[in-house]
């Protein structure tokens, strides 16, 4: 073995090296647009919720979930009810809500839109019953 081989050996672990520390870099870096914002868990834990704009997280140790800020609109089912003189009625409904504390969102409710869209049901069959 040359001088020359191991030089290349060496060149090539360092090579592999960076290229795997530019790779965690980039993984740990994270952008929330203006309407949304990150809710992250260290570890099971939750730390103070990021964004809008750049952010940082450890790769592997921290979870990030989205969270959209926005007006969200959500169909209702079609209801159907028959009313006091035995008329069948078909009943339709929009959901508009939007998100105010994200943090909230991800860790009271397992789903918050299909949490939304349960109630709205079940109101409004209340409403027309």
């Amino acid at each position: 073995m040359t001088k020359l081989d191991v030089s290349i050996g060496a060149y090539g672990v360092i090579g592999i090296l960076v290229v795997l520390a530019l790779m965690v870099a980039i993984s740990s870096i994270k952008i929330a647009k203006e309407y949304e914002r990150g809710v992250v868990f260290r570890l099971g834990r939750l730390v103070p919720v990021k964004g809008p704009g750049l952010f940082f997280i450890i790769p592997g140790i921290d979870r990030v979930t989205k969270v959209d800020l926005r007006v969200i609109t959500l169909e209702v089912p079609q209801q159907e009810v028959i009313t006091s003189d035995n008329v069948t009625v078909k009943v339709n409904a929009v959901i508009f809500f939007q998100v105010t504390d994200p943090q909230a969102a991800i860790i009271r409710v397992f789903n918050f839109l299909d949490a939304t869209s349960q109630i709205a049901q079940t109101t409004l069959r209340a409403v027309l019953g």
